[in-house]
């Protein structure tokens, strides 16, 4: 058993574990979904194996009234669908944990001194001739029940959590696990179940807020390999397709996806691409391309653990200096690494257009922790209009595709068009886009494309590469990216002192005068990484000077989570 105390603002967490294909995720979605339409503000992430079936894998659900930024690894409820599930999580239960197991299973762990509340969900689901990857429905009725929700009120929100995969099925489920608990007497909790919760809104993972945020800013094409975990996104536009008239194409490998995705941009088409970090690491010739040829492309970066093909289905932050510095030779790009789901729409539509508006590629730099972990939000979908850039002269004037301009960025133009002929190569080339090798020609175009970052420090001012959080007098400040903002947030809470926390959202191109001017003056720095050689104070380090010393790095593959990191971080304040 584990300390009841160890989270605060009434929150409380739920794990749901079993083999793959025991449909554990899908599980994770739909509590998620039900506790979302009773108010509730949720947090899940999902933790799998590279296997098809076997393994143990994990849904794990917080909630509260209250917004919640991480899931806890403290658990109130466990569903165990098999015996493993009740031994991997045994020592993670709170005192007075509720925990139903399979009852197939329950001599295999009576003896483990656990209050145990046995479900035949098997059985349940056999009667009612369910498939058995839906056998967890029935706990979804147990929990429902344990809540105090009456019966008819369950079945409802059931009905619509279960809309798009069969819901008279899963609703019958439902009642016979409700049923089940009810005759044997579960105590009921007193839950405090909101009542005004204003705005109900949408559970989402991170990949799927990408989409939308690319979609917001106008996304026409998409070309994508599928990649864990990257793979959502392709999956969600793609059913988008008719819908929206987008084009969603998966070629043969990662180095097509880019190559044909530049071809779409070059022709006037708003495209992004989708890739893990080892899919990105076969585009690097093409993301040079697209530096020098000056061709507008969002690309959504998903790392996954390495190096080579690593933990696979496991996250890190492990490849910020890589995205830094892909491609070879010198050339402008745009980088931000978003820390929430609400956080990826926005960064996603920020990156299309700016991408459009500059003429570079513009990354997107997720995980599988964040692309891949459900959130409650509610997007505000039409604050991110599309930014079509600069446009080319008007029809039968000459047209220069490089043309060397005061803040670097040509007109654009389009194959197509009526009596302009627009040439783009792999070259140095000169402002008519034809190779060339002189010395002038070369140090012009470098410099043409490098004042397009006189832009984007401009551009600063308008979008938010650095929050804070927090004490923002304290003098301790604990710098952080990406999706360790969940944990953080929620770690905070537990820390000895105020502190101000420091989030750095855009790396490239670096916003150095506010990082300066938001650790001046600390007593303590805390840098929080989820990598091995803490590549975000390397990046401080060489944009700023500042020398971070104290550093909490977590490299095993598994996300922090609230109450280790705030142990961690006490050690230094």
């Amino acid at each position: 058993m584990t300390d009841s105390n160890t989270t605060s603002n009434g929150i409380k967490t739920i794990a749901i574990g079993g083999a793959a294909g025991d449909g554990a995720r899908e599980a994770g979605i739909n509590f998620s979904e039900l506790l979302n339409e009773l108010g509730y503000k949720t947090f899940s992430s999902f933790d799998y194996p590279s296997l098809i079936r076997g393994g143990h894998n994990f849904a794990r659900i917080s909630y509260s009234i209250e917004p919640v930024y991480a899931d806890y690894k403290e658990l109130d409820v466990l569903v165990a669908v098999n015996a493993e599930s009740v031994l991997v999580h045994q020592h993670s239960l709170k005192e007075g944990a509720r925990v139903f197991v399979e009852e197939a299973y329950l001599s295999e762990v009576k003896d483990l001194g656990i209050d145990l509340i046995p479900l035949p969900m098997k059985k349940i689901a056999e009667e009612l001739k369910a498939p058995q990857v839906a056998r967890t429905s029935s706990a979804f009725g147990a929990y429902g029940y344990t809540l105090g929700i009456p019966l008819n009120q369950l079945k409802m929100l059931a009905d619509k959590v279960y809309a798009n995969v069969g819901s008279e099925m899963n609703v019958a489920l439902v009642e016979k696990g409700y049923n089940h608990v009810k005759k044997l007497g579960v105590p009921q909790d007193v839950c405090d179940i909101p009542t005004e919760h204003g705005e109900i809104g949408e559970v989402m993972d991170g990949n799927k807020a990408i989409a939308k945020g690319f979609l917001a800013a106008g996304l026409e094409a998409y070309v994508g390999y599928p990649m864990t975990p990257s793979t959502s996104t392709l999956q969600f536009l793609a059913k988008m397709a008719k819908k929206t008239g987008l084009k969603v194409v998966h070629p043969e490998d990662e180095i097509a996806v880019l190559n044909m995705a530049l071809g779409m941009s070059y022709a006037g088409k708003r495209t992004a691409v989708g890739t893990a970090n080892g899919g990105f690491a076969l585009m690097q010739e093409t993301f040079s391309l697209a530096g020098v040829s000056e061709i507008p492309i969002a690309i959504m970066v998903a790392m996954r653990m390495g190096p080579a093909t690593g933990v696979a289905t496991h996250t890190s932050q492990g490849d910020l200096q890589f995205i830094l510095h892909a491609g070879h030779g010198e050339f402008p790009r745009l980088v931000i690494a978003p820390g929430d789901v609400e956080e990826c729409f926005e960064c996603a539509a920020d990156a299309l257009n700016l991408a459009w508006k500059y003429q570079l590629p513009a990354v997107v730099l997720s995980d599988k922790h964040l692309s891949e972990s459900y959130k409650s939000v509610t997007l505000d979908t039409k604050s991110k209009g599309p930014d079509f850039g600069k446009r080319a002269v008007p029809v039968g004037s000459h047209y220069v595709r490089y043309k060397i301009t005061e803040d670097g960025i040509s007109p654009l133009a389009f194959p197509g068009k009526a009596n302009v002929v627009v040439k783009t190569t792999s070259y140095e080339h000169n402002e008519e886009g034809e190779a060339v090798e002189d010395k002038a020609d070369v140090q012009a175009m470098q410099d043409k494309r490098f004042r397009k970052l006189n832009g984007l420090y401009q551009d600063f001012a308008w979008f938010p590469t650095v929050k804070t959080y927090g004490d923002e007098w304290s003098d301790v400040v604990i710098v952080f990216w990406g999706s360790t903002k969940g944990a953080m947030l929620e770690a905070r809470k537990q820390l000895k002192s105020p502190a101000k926390l420091v989030q750095v959202l855009w790396m490239e191109p670096f916003d150095a005068d506010r990082i300066k001017a938001e650790l001046s003056g600390a007593r303590v720095i805390i840098d929080v990484e989820a990598n091995h050689t803490a590549q975000l104070a390397a990046l401080i380090r060489e944009k700023t000077s500042i020398e971070i010393h104290n550093k909490v790095l977590k490299y095993d593959a598994q996300p922090f989570t609230p109450t280790q990191l705030a142990e961690e971080i006490n050690k230094f304040i």
